[in-house]
């Protein structure tokens, strides 16, 4: 089974799955590229292709049927000069919703710099557009230890929280006064933590909230992070608050858990999941 993915890409599907709209940008090349861009036009998505030179990045799930283990191999993409990344800004730029929204998500590619999320930033503040950011690895840490330009969202899991803390976070408590100490630092506007099973936490200059995940059986994890992303990106370009944001991602990611393979979140069973996806208070 061979699906279009990537973070970006996953995002964009799983918003158009959610009945939203969504652009694409995603850097195409070689033979994979093309097979990449037939699959996703199948699906009806809105692309901005980036052309560079060497083959499209691909990835593989596999499931252990004997365990229910996942193990997920993530080929190396194609190197990335720097004239490459100043023109990939400038096309993005030259997409740039004004006042709406962009998601950065997924990680860099080679020879793409660490401070690629803040330059993202600042190529959106002309437009006063909100970037949200799932990223890992050095841009993560970059972005969270020298803070310049803040995004609107910074999301990450409870893995890179603990590496970015120096600590263990077992508890909601710690996950989201560790989540509160960024906020304070300027990381960005709004820190979303994921817990997995345990839900998700979202921080902000004033309040601090958690939504639980809904309690559902496991098929396959990839894509749950993107669907999370998707529905609470959808979400406040609709006018959501910010903790049914945050609770409408925690339904989609709990949606697609449920699905096989790299299937995202189905529309139907996300909404309903809502209501088992309770919102608690923290501060």
């Amino acid at each position: 089974m061979r699906d279009p993915g990537g973070g970006g890409i996953n995002v964009t599907r799983a918003i158009r799955l959610l009945g939203g709209e969504a652009r694409a940008f995603a850097a195409v090349g070689g033979q994979m590229g093309q097979i990449f861009q037939n699959l996703i036009t199948r699906e009806g998505v809105q692309l901005h292709a980036y052309q560079i030179d060497g083959e499209t990045r691909q990835s593989m799930a596999v499931m252990d049927d004997k365990t229910g283990k996942q193990y997920r191999f993530v080929m190396p993409g194609a190197h990335w000069g720097a004239g490459q990344v100043k023109q990939a800004l400038s096309e993005i730029a030259s997409n740039m919703p004004k006042r709406g929204f962009v998601v950065l998500s997924g990680s860099n590619p080679p020879g793409v710099p660490d401070t690629f999320p803040a330059l993202l930033v600042r190529t959106a503040i002309p437009f006063d557009t909100n970037v949200i950011v799932d990223t890992s690895g050095k841009a993560l840490r970059r972005l969270a230890n020298t803070p310049t330009d803040a995004p609107y969202v910074l999301r990450m899991d409870k893995a890179e929280a603990e590496e970015l803390a120096g600590a263990r976070l077992e508890t909601v408590s710690e996950l989201s006064n560790f989540a509160a100490t960024l906020i304070s630092r300027n990381v960005a506007k709004k820190i979303v933590l994921a817990l997995g099973p345990i839900g998700s936490v979202m921080a902000t200059e004033n309040q601090c909230w958690h939504a639980k995940a809904a309690d559902v059986p496991v098929r396959s994890k990839v894509g749950a992070g993107d669907s999370f992303v998707a529905a609470m990106t959808l979400a406040m370009a609709n006018g959501d608050a910010d903790e049914i944001a945050l609770q409408k991602g925690v339904a989609a990611a709990s949606a697609a858990v449920t699905t096989d393979a790299t299937r995202l979140c189905p529309r139907a069973i996300a909404e309903d999941l809502i209501k088992d996806c309770p919102l608690t208070r923290l501060a």
